[in-house]
């Protein structure tokens, strides 16, 4: 049955309740999975979760947001939605994400997509044929953007489609807008987080992170600036910003995906998706699903309260199985700002 059309939820106003309702108020869904450690070439490991399903079913994978895990809301959420159709499913949790400390130096960002290949490539040369559909959420989602441009028509050719939610499609822009007003919030929910994993790694590689340096990070920018750039061989935050921002990649994508963003994201600001649409036009590849009010990984509509519907997993449930059964989706679906 196709999705319906999106509604948001009357019961839910503004777009930080909308953001916020899935950390605080969903129920987590408890679906039975089973962990699996591998090993990097660096010597480092990474975690998947995997949600098992016969031989001939799809296969996703499913990249989480900044500071997400496996007990993130939406992660649960996407895991249900391949449950409900019957695939299997990975979530790869990124370096220093999961319930242990990564070994190397290096940890996860907006713009490192070696381990997203890594484990493709893993997954399709042990399972040949079985077809491989890929969601990214936020971080996630830009991550998984950035991959597939760099590939270009060089993805495997297992990978049937993709959908990308509520990415952040230009870093700069994005850091700004979460050093204002109550987006202040989320910032510093984040950087609690990424200091204290900081500190961490600054014990086992002094030479390379000082626990002073990363307490001076007083937002985001000046995080990525003292610690994410330095680490991962970036000149500093803008460098970082330009290298990796999913909108100078999106041009190259030749896998159908869908891209579903909200125009009161408090992460973006909307100008940044009137840019995304430009370079959507000219690529059919590209799957636009904007909406007025969504908040950030909310999507929340339904009637009632005790019976919310979470447009966004489902909606892109839709998208990938049309392109696992080989129908191309429309070119764009866009919903303008009213």
């Amino acid at each position: 049955m196709p999705v319906r059309a999106y509604r948001p939820a009357w019961w839910i106003p503004g777009a930080h309740l909308r953001t916020l309702w899935g950390k605080f108020v969903r129920p987590r869904s408890r679906i039975a999975t089973r962990a699996v450690r591998w090993v990097t070439a660096d010597d480092d490991f990474l975690d998947l979760h995997r949600l098992d399903a016969p031989a001939g079913a799809p296969r996703l994978l499913i990249l989480h947001g900044l500071e997400g895990t496996i007990r993130s809301h939406y992660v649960g959420g996407l895991m249900r939605e391949a449950q409900r159709r019957g695939w299997a499913a990975d979530v790869l949790i990124f370096r220093s994400c999961g319930d242990e400390p990564n070994r190397a130096l290096r940890f996860y960002h907006s713009g490192e997509t070696s381990d997203l290949d890594a484990v493709v490539r893993r997954l399709t040369a042990e399972e040949p044929e079985r077809a491989l559909v890929l969601i990214g959420v936020s971080l996630g989602g830009n991550v998984l953007l950035k991959w597939l441009g760099e590939l270009g028509e060089s993805v495997p050719r297992q990978v049937k489609g993709a959908a990308a939610i509520s990415v952040p499609f230009d870093l700069a822009r994005g850091s700004r807008i979460l050093d204002r007003g109550f987006s202040r919030f989320y910032q510093a929910h984040f950087l609690r987080s990424l200091r204290r994993k900081a500190i961490g790694k600054s014990i086992r590689y002094p030479q390379s992170i000082s626990a002073d340096v990363v307490r001076r990070a007083r937002t985001l920018y000046q995080f990525d600036d003292l610690v994410t750039a330095p680490v991962h061989g970036f000149r500093d935050a803008n460098d970082y910003y330009s290298q990796s921002s999913a909108l100078r990649w999106l041009a190259h994508v030749r896998t159908p995906t869908l891209l579903l963003s909200a125009r009161d994201d408090p992460f973006l600001p909307a100008a940044v998706l009137d840019e995304v649409l430009v370079i959507a036009h000219d690529n059919p590849s590209l799957q636009i699903d904007f909406v007025d009010r969504g908040g950030h990984v909310g999507f929340i509509s339904g009637r009632v309260p005790w019976r919310p519907i979470y447009y966004a997993e489902q909606r892109a449930g839709e998208f990938l199985a049309s392109t696992l059964a080989g129908v191309c989706p429309p070119t764009s679906r866009i919903i303008p700002a009213r």
